[in-house]
């Protein structure tokens, strides 16, 4: 059977040495190997790609070996489980979901929430299960409890917000630490917040691009997962740059949910470390 070992720690003396030495003793054969250390934060990050059968104890005789605090899982085949977000814009949740039925991507989309029911069809003609939790007339944690007690009951690995156009509260964000993905309509840290592309239209810049980012409580400031861009000229107005824009969101966001999907993100502080 296949796994993949993940591993962050300190960093110390040997630590590839220990990991891969206990893989040896458990039978298990390594077929891929990244690792990665932040000299400045001194910090150790790896990704293991192995296949055998590896014993009940693998992971506690690991974090013996490891500095005090290691972040260990050891991830099977199965398919990572996935909330998506939504409110009225298409375009992100359509190519998830396409690709989904492709079997392009290694998630499984268990249910699309939206604030809106506009995406319905979209979602019901994919299968995907579809609830709409209208904001109006609730406050914005009253919503997000409701949104947040819904997504509890699939209990899903990661939470993808395909262009969800509502700002999430500190409740909600604290309860799925680490789990939310953000598609932004910009190439961050530049055009934060609304209408980013009348921003770079504006501005006259030469690129426009998106970024695909964990979501913290600092609004579109969270660790940035991967970026693209596509060039503009003068004669692209905002409407056509934000039109041009849509294709770069959704690739880079079908791209982050893939690259979750595959155990290659660590989130590092403020930063991540993304293995190819």
């Amino acid at each position: 059977m296949s796994y993949i070992l993940t591993t962050q720690c300190d960093d110390d003396v040997g630590l590839i040495a220990k990991i891969t030495g206990l893989c040896h003793a458990h039978n298990l054969n390594i077929t891929r190997n990244n690792e990665f250390v932040d000299k400045d934060a001194k910090r150790f990050f790896m990704r293991t790609e192995l296949t055998g059968e590896p014993q009940s104890d693998f992971l506690s005789q690991l974090r013996a070996l490891l500095p005090e605090g290691a972040q260990l899982a050891l991830h099977d085949d199965t398919k990572t489980k996935v909330v998506l977000l939504a409110t009225k814009e298409a375009h992100c949740l359509g190519t998830v979901l396409l690709k989904q039925f492709e079997q392009a991507l290694n998630i499984e989309v268990l249910a699309v929430i939206a604030n809106y029911p506009d995406l319905e069809p979209l979602a019901k003609g994919f299968n995907a299960p579809f609830h709409v939790v209208s904001h109006v007339g609730l406050s914005r944690s009253e919503h997000d409890q409701q949104v947040g007690d819904l997504i509890a009951s699939y209990n899903p690995d990661i939470i993808g917000l395909a262009k969800y156009m509502r700002i999430l509260s500190p409740e909600f964000v604290g309860r799925f630490e680490n789990k939310i993905i953000n598609i932004h309509h910009s190439f961050l840290p530049a055009f934060i917040g609304a209408k980013p592309y009348h921003q770079a239209f504006e501005r006259g810049v030469k690129i426009i691009g998106a970024t695909a980012h964990f979501v913290n409580n600092e609004l579109d400031e969270g660790p940035i997962i991967l970026q693209d861009v596509t060039s503009v000229t003068h004669a692209n107005t905002a409407e056509i740059m934000a039109k041009m824009g849509k294709d770069v969101e959704k690739t880079v966001f079908s791209k982050a949910l893939q690259l979750a999907s595959e155990h290659k993100l660590f989130i590092n502080g403020n930063k991540t470390v993304v293995f190819s």
